[in-house]
């Protein structure tokens, strides 16, 4: 690994054992982050980005779910080969996440102050005084008014954007390295959309934390990432820096999705859609995934996977005819 590389996941694989058959949620996925450094996942619903973030704190419900391969080194250490308790110190302590929806996260039978705590005294081991004092500071630091009023609050009291703060508080107050955001601001108005994704930049420039920024909204991607991983059917299909991704991309499925994105010069009868549907991914098609829905796709598409390889310096497309 190199000397900056906070995360480096190679070839993982994540497999659901069905009646259906093997559902193949994340298959080969390779990335790396570095320290400060925010990337961003980014597809539809169902490419497997959330069940990637899972793997990585290995959350995946097994069964049906088992990481069946690859690696995933956190400073070149293999979290793969730990043991259950070794993982429960890393979570929360070196690896954190925010998830999606922070109301159905939190306990709503513990106040917030409660729950802050107790993540606290696990990881960190201090006299309560001074927790008390320190989870004051956070929830300061991530803009909420009137901290001491919000700790004695319970989840149910607190609007969206308010308990999406008070999970960014959670998620940071033991100072990972590496904080993985997932769909953060999906469930909130665009201006509360707004203020988390400044709140992270912040967060991210002052602390020099590396984020896993997931997404299907490239508009966001665009405020906060510094490089992109394109994910389609549990494999990655476009790698590199966020500007080439938005600017100059590549891989066809890349170009739909900024052609599907609605523009402010654009009518509502001009709006372009991603032909046909995502592949149940127990039931994969043959060759390259996307194939069925390509507008560039020949005889080679349907019968063989194109692999993942670097065209242009730190420019990694899978496609024969990007």
């Amino acid at each position: 690994m190199g000397q900056n590389e906070i995360l480096n996941v190679k070839h993982l694989k994540t497999h659901f054992f069905t009646d259906e058959g093997v559902v193949r949620a994340v298959d080969d996925v390779s990335f790396t982050i570095r320290k400060g450094e925010a990337l961003g996942l980014v597809g539809e619903s169902g490419c497997g980005k959330s069940m990637t973030a899972l793997s990585i704190l290995r959350l995946v419900p097994n069964p049906p779910g088992k990481i069946v391969g690859g690696e995933i080194l956190l400073r070149g250490r293999d979290l793969l080969t730990l043991e259950e308790k070794e993982m429960r110190s890393i979570r929360g302590k070196e690896i954190s996440m925010i998830f999606q929806e922070p109301s159905t996260s939190m306990n709503p039978s513990f106040t917030i102050g409660n729950q802050m705590k107790e993540v606290m005294r696990y990881h960190q081991r201090k006299a309560n005084n001074h927790i008390d004092k320190q989870v004051v500071d956070i929830l300061k630091a991530v803009r909420i008014p009137d901290p001491d009023r919000v700790l004695s609050q319970y989840p149910h009291q607190m609007s969206g954007g308010m308990l999406q703060r008070v999970m960014i508080a959670m998620a940071i107050s033991c100072e990972p390295s590496l904080l993985i955001c997932d769909e953060p601001t999906t469930a909130l108005d665009v201006s509360t959309q707004a203020q988390i994704i400044d709140l992270l930049r912040l967060l991210k420039a002052k602390r020099e934390t590396s984020l896993l920024f997931i997404t299907h909204d490239l508009g966001v991607l665009s405020w906060i990432c510094d490089t992109a991983a394109v994910m389609y059917a549990g494999t990655i299909v476009e790698y590199s820096d966020i500007h080439t991704i938005l600017l100059n991309p590549w891989h066809p499925y890349t170009k739909a999705l900024i052609g599907s994105t609605p523009r402010l010069d654009q009518d509502a009868d001009q709006l372009r859609v991603i032909r046909g549907q995502v592949p149940n991914l127990a039931h994969l098609p043959s060759g390259c995934r996307f194939h069925p829905r390509c507008e560039m796709a020949q005889e080679i598409c349907r019968g063989e996977a194109p692999r993942l390889e670097e065209r242009d310096p730190g420019h990694l497309i899978a496609c024969y005819f990007a």
